[in-house]
Order: structure tokens, then C-alpha cells, then sequence
């Protein structure tokens, strides 16, 4: 792993700058491949849906490929796309001033074109599912392309980041089934609270540098009371990753896997420094793992059902 340095969210010595030629650097970290928590933070939901909807372990697996590789290509359009809107922005704060953007080591053209070819890599994973979740697919890029906006319009951009992120949930979702349940629609609302407790944590670090540039988040919003919010999200999180499971006729087993998602939920909220910006982003990088647990819960649950 990686070192990460305390001003700036981009790796000092990734693996893209060790192995990979060096025309091809700036693209990648555009797509934040150095970083590949957001990929989890994206594809995780997806996994959730497969794991609670599949009745068979063929059908599981062989929508995790298609979901994993789509998450991996999404997750980098996204980011392009955040990156172009905020290009002027990511310049005066400390964090992302060194992004390819704003540090000038791709031009906007360029970035457009590498967006036009993660699109077209995206459709081409989309068309492999059914006809709704192709047209899910196709509404999510509504959200994708809003979400950059919403921190200069609200004190709550993260809860549309939940809404933008956990769309995979309700994806995976109808990609197996041919139809949007109950099942969805509680997973949807836990990554949303999952979301809003992550997302938050990481704006901490940049809650100066945003005020002097005059960006909302719900760090600023929460201020001193963020913990007391985050614990709120994760025991909402929580109750509805349980309902899911209850509705699914999840037994026992799945109720005792519950115990270290909470446990882990707990670790990242109540021992959080909300004043250490390297204590935020290693909370924030750490939030994949209450998601794997729910993927463990969930694939046991199905087991021992």
C-alpha cells in the first residue's frame, strides 16, 4: 500500500507510476485508478443486490463479473466527469490541485475524449443485461452528471452522492430478477445511509479549504455534531441491510453476521478524529469494509437459509 501524503489525495509512488508508461499516468489517475476505494465504495451496493437476489451461485457469479467490470469503468467517468466541472475548483484546494486537470497535465479535449471512450466501454457492459436495467443504466447518467453541481447548490451533497452511488443496488438488482422488489429498494436506502456516513468523514479533510472556496458539504453542515449525525446514518444503515435480509427469509446466520458490520460501523464513527485529515482518509478508505461484511452476511444468509 501506498503512502498517501497529508495535502494531497494523489498516491506519492502508486503502482501506476512504477509499472505503467508514462503517457498513459495522467489518464489513469484521472479515472482515479490509483485509488480504488471509491471502486468498492460503487461496486459494493451491486454485490449486496446480486448476493441477496440470486438463486444460484452461476447466476451470482456471472453477474458479479459483468457488474465488477462496469463498476471499474463507471466509477472512472464519473470521476472524469467531476473533474472537468471542477477543474477551476480542484486549483484552489490543497487536496486536488495536483489532479491531471487543474496541475495542467491533460487539457479539457483530451479529457472529454477519454470520457467519450469510458462511456462507450460502459455501453458495452450495459448491453449485456436486460432491457431494464440497460434503461436504469441509461438514467443513471442524469445523477452523474448533476452530482459535481450539488456542492455548489446545497449543504447536501453527499446525500446525492448516496443517491448516484448506490443506483447499483436497485442495477444488480433488476439484473437478476427482471424486476424492481422490495429487496432493492431497502438496499438502495442502507448504501444512501452508508453513503452519507463515508462521504462525509472524507469531506472533513477539505471543510477549510471548502469554506475559503466557498463549497458546501454536510461536514460544514454537521459540524461538531457530525459524529452524533453518522451514528444516526449508521444505525439506519444497519436496520435496513437487516430488514433487506428479513424480507429475503434470511435466517440465524444472517442475523449474527450482522454483528460485525455493526461492530465495524461503530469503529469508524465513534473513534473517528474528526480534526485529522489522515484519520479521515483512512476511515474513509477502511468504509469498504462494512460493505464486504454485508456481502459476507448476505452470501452466508443465503447458505444457511
Amino acid at each position: 500500500m501506498t503512502d498517501t501524503a497529508p495535502h494531497t489525495d494523489l498516491a506519492a509512488d502508486s503502482w501506476i507510476d512504477r509499472r505503467l508508461p508514462q503517457w498513459t499516468r495522467p489518464y489513469l489517475k484521472l479515472a482515479r485508478l490509483d485509488r480504488p476505494t471509491g471502486i468498492w465504495l460503487l461496486l459494493l451496493p451491486c454485490w449486496w443486490a446480486i448476493a441477496l437476489a440470486s438463486a444460484t451461485a452461476a447466476t451470482g457469479i456471472g453477474m458479479t463479473v459483468l457488474f465488477t467490470i462496469g463498476a471499474v469503468v463507471m466509477r472512472g467517468a464519473g470521476c472524469t466527469v467531476n473533474d472537468i466541472i471542477d477543474r477551476k475548483i480542484d486549483a484552489q484546494v490543497e487536496r486536488t490541485r495536483g489532479r491531471p486537470l487543474p496541475s495542467g497535465q491533460i487539457g479539457l479535449f483530451r479529457a472529454l475524449v477519454f470520457l467519450a471512450i469510458l462511456l462507450t466501454l460502459g455501453l458495452g457492459v450495459l448491453i449485456q443485461l436486460n432491457r431494464l436495467t440497460i434503461l436504469l443504466g441509461v438514467a443513471s447518467l442524469v445523477l452523474v452528471g448533476v452530482y459535481p453541481l450539488m456542492k455548489r447548490l446545497t449543504w447536501w451533497p453527499q446525500a446525492f452522492l448516496g443517491l448516484t452511488f448506490n443506483w447499483g443496488a436497485i442495477m444488480g438488482w433488476t439484473a437478476v430478477t427482471g424486476h424492481i422488489g422490495w429487496g432493492a429498494i431497502l438496499l438502495y436506502a442502507a448504501g444512501f445511509c452508508w453513503t452519507m456516513v463515508y462521504d462525509t468523514i472524507y469531506a472533513h479533510q477539505d471543510a477549510r479549504d471548502d469554506e475559503i472556496a466557498g463549497i458546501k458539504s454536510t461536514a460544514r453542515r454537521f459540524g461538531r455534531f457530525s459524529k452524533l449525525w453518522l451514528a444516526g446514518f449508521a444505525v439506519a444503515m444497519l436496520a435496513l441491510i437487516e430488514l433487506a435480509g428479513d424480507v429475503a427469509g434470511l435466517g440465524a446466520v444472517f442475523q449474527y453476521m450482522l454483528i460485525p458490520v455493526a461492530a465495524h460501523l461503530a469503529w469508524l464513527v465513534l473513534f473517528w478524529d474528526v480534526e485529522d485529515p489522515r484519520d479521515c482518509l483512512r476511515r474513509f478508505q477502511a468504509s469498504r469494509w462494512t460493505g464486504l461484511l454485508v456481502v459476507a452476511a448476505f452470501v452466508l444468509g443465503r447458505i444457511f437459509h
